[in-house]
């Protein structure tokens, strides 16, 4: 009984760090989809872009769709452990395996075509450019997007600043965008911005994630534990169950 009681613990804990992080994603998927004012409404500016890049633009929902289903998921672990379900504890263990074998999966893909991503970051980033040099200083909100997004990352066009080159606000002002020079609040001429090259926002991104790549793999070998460790628990407390 006392063993019982403990894995009863045990799974309402793992559980209950489940549905907190999925409410977490949830509520970052809700903030994705209502903001546009990010790196997606400049993704989908891009003309002739790739059907694949398009897609980008549902992350929000996609995260929306993961955040409820991971709620749902660690309420239904907490409910099959307190009521003691054989019917919720072997639900919960079935799901909970099959999205550790995706996890898997989507690793070694990764691991696979990682040379094959790096080349269409630099399809892509043909696309921005042109993007760029079409709407920047033409479409208000567009160029809102882009000033948004310098700022937040600290950089300057998708590879640098000359990416601005032959937009309309160049071609107009004769002057580059503020976050393309260092230690400037106001836009600056070309040889400012050559003086003190801002890194481009793909790179700022590269960094960003590289700079967390240890906390990164550490939440996600955490997760994989936590999976791991939740599918032991429950099925030996479906074992349990009635006992």
């Amino acid at each position: 009984m006392c063993c019982k009681g403990f894995l009863k613990v045990m799974m309402f804990v793992f559980n209950g760090v489940i549905f907190l992080a999925g409410a977490a994603i949830l509520g970052v998927g809700i903030w994705v989809a209502v903001d546009r004012v990010s790196l997606l409404g400049i993704l989908e500016n891009i003309e002739d872009a790739p059907p694949e890049l398009a897609q980008l633009a549902n992350i929000g929902y996609v995260l929306i769709g993961v955040g409820a289903f991971l709620t749902l998921m660690g309420f239904l672990g907490c409910c099959g452990a307190v009521k003691e379900s054989k019917c919720m504890l072997l639900s919960f263990f079935s799901i909970v395996l099959i999205i550790f074998l995706v996890e898997v999966a989507a690793a070694i893909v990764l691991f696979v075509f990682e040379p094959l991503f790096q080349k269409a970051l630099d399809e892509i980033g043909q696309k921005v450019v042109e993007s760029i040099e079409g709407n920047y200083g033409k479409d208000d909100s567009y160029t809102s997007v882009w000033n948004s997004t310098m700022s937040e990352l600290k950089c300057c066009g998708y590879n640098n600043y000359t990416d601005f080159t032959d937009s309309q606000f160049v071609n107009t002002t004769q002057l580059y965008p503020d976050t393309c020079c260092a230690n400037r609040s106001t836009p600056c001429n070309a040889k400012e911005a050559n003086k003190e090259p801002v890194v481009g926002c793909i790179q700022a991104l590269v960094d960003l994630i590289e700079d967390n790549a240890v906390l990164l793999a550490g939440v996600a070998l955490g997760i994989a534990a936590l999976e791991i460790a939740a599918m032991v628990v429950s099925m030996i407390l479906y074992k349990n169950v009635g006992k």
